[in-house]
């Protein structure tokens, strides 16, 4: 199959999974254990998006300033810092260990 051809197939499978929610019935989506469900679903994709774009380098995996920004943003979240603080944090951290050669 051409590129084109799994693109289309992609497309049309993503169109279908949406559509798929419309038919569930609301009381479903409705009860306790369905939002608790879907607040851990959302959690744990966050998280993993965040270790991917963090640790990965093309093909393989990478430690640099983003492993770096990421224990200080970390340790800024627990110190309760400001979420905007929690970005200067991660940056500055990031931009201070390129700037010393890390990565």
């Amino acid at each position: 199959m051409s590129m084109w051809a799994w693109i289309l197939l992609a497309s049309l499978a993503a169109y279908a999974t949406k559509l798929s929610g419309y038919l569930v019935p609301a009381r479903w989506l409705e009860s306790p254990r369905m939002t608790r469900v879907a607040g851990t679903l959302t959690i744990g994709l966050l998280a993993s998006l965040t270790a991917m774009n963090t640790f990965s380098a093309g093909q393989g995996l990478a430690v640099d300033a983003r492993v770096l920004a990421l224990l200080a943003s970390g340790i800024a979240l627990w110190l309760r810092v400001p979420f905007l603080g929690v970005v200067v944090v991660g940056a500055g951290t990031a931009a201070l260990a390129r700037l010393a050669g890390i990565g």
